[in-house]
């Protein structure tokens, strides 16, 4: 069985979308989104720098975009469920029959440009806890007034709230992490500080039209298979401000016995994570177009099985 992820903000790099603009027809779907939202994603997908596409609103429809132009050059699968991390579930969404390109699109530009500005509120941030048990790490953020923001599995936990917050765990970490490691985000996302984004989403998603999943789409809520469009969407919108459970979706993924996981551009992050946490499942990342072969390969093994 074979399951299709998307990774969330945080993977994408300068340059990456580069390569893919090649394939045939790429760079014209890529000009029809960007009109759509307002936002030039061939720009910011090839020439813009790390500063650039760090940027909220950037960032996160670029990587819809790139999931879902790498998954469309993969041409017929047939997963067995499909799932995704943080806004990657928008991705995740489209390739489950719910939300179609352009209504991602455009939801993933308002998530975005709502989200960047609910970060400008209150200086806030994130960091990777490396190492540890959940049981003792989780308790000891909440003392810190952190919110455990995605809890990953594999032995990593990110932790969310104000610069003072995270500073006094630099100064304080639970006991067996490792180390904690400040990431390059504009703000506590998946936290209560990203409750003013719920309501201009909320409104967003109130004009959508969702289908059903015509697969299994796994909810990074809480690693439950979601049956209606129209829950789809409601969870689309309360994550924003809600962990991300992405442990509880690989243990999803153990229980439907998926036997193969491929991850849409910009891959790397979730089948790194999958490499540790589900031993035997073949794991591809595609990064680039050179990817694609070995993807389809996979996918017939695994999709047929």
């Amino acid at each position: 069985m074979l399951v299709l992820v998307a990774p969330g903000q945080g993977a994408q790099t300068p340059g990456f979308l580069t390569p893919w603009l090649d394939l045939p027809g790429a760079a014209d779907r890529v000009a029809a989104w960007s009109d759509a939202i307002g936002l030039d994603l061939a720009h910011f997908g090839t020439k813009a720098d790390a500063d650039a596409i760090r940027d909220t609103s950037v960032a996160q429809p670029l990587l819809v975009a790139a999931g879902l132009l790498s998954a469309s050059a993969l041409g017929a699968t047939a997963p067995g469920a499909v799932a995704g991390h943080s806004v990657g579930e928008i991705t995740a969404a489209v390739l489950a029959g719910v939300l179609d390109d352009a209504a991602a699109l455009k939801l993933v530009r308002k998530r975005g440009l709502a989200m960047a500005e609910a970060a400008t509120v209150t200086r806030t941030g994130m960091s990777a806890l490396l190492g540890g048990d959940p049981e003792v790490t989780i308790p000891h953020l909440e003392k810190l007034g952190l919110t455990p923001a995605n809890v990953n599995g594999a032995g990593q936990i990110v932790a969310a709230g104000t610069l003072e917050e995270l500073a006094a765990l630099e100064a304080d970490k639970p006991e067996g992490v490792r180390r904690v490691v400040a990431l390059k985000v504009a703000g506590a996302f998946h936290t209560r500080h990203m409750a003013p984004a719920v309501d201009v989403l909320a409104q967003a998603a109130a004009e959508l039209s969702p289908a059903d999943p015509t697969l299994t789409y796994v909810s990074n809520k809480d690693g439950q298979a979601v049956a209606t469009g129209a829950e789809v969407v409601s969870r689309l919108v309360g994550q924003v401000a809600n962990p991300v459970r992405w442990d509880l979706c690989m243990e999803t993924f153990k229980e439907l016995g998926v036997t193969a996981l491929v991850e849409v551009c910009p891959g790397g992050t979730l089948t790194g994570l999958a490499k540790r946490a589900l031993p035997g499942v073949k794991t591809l990342a595609l990064k680039t177009p050179d990817d694609l072969e070995a993807a389809r390969e996979l996918i017939a093994e695994h999709a047929s099985a």
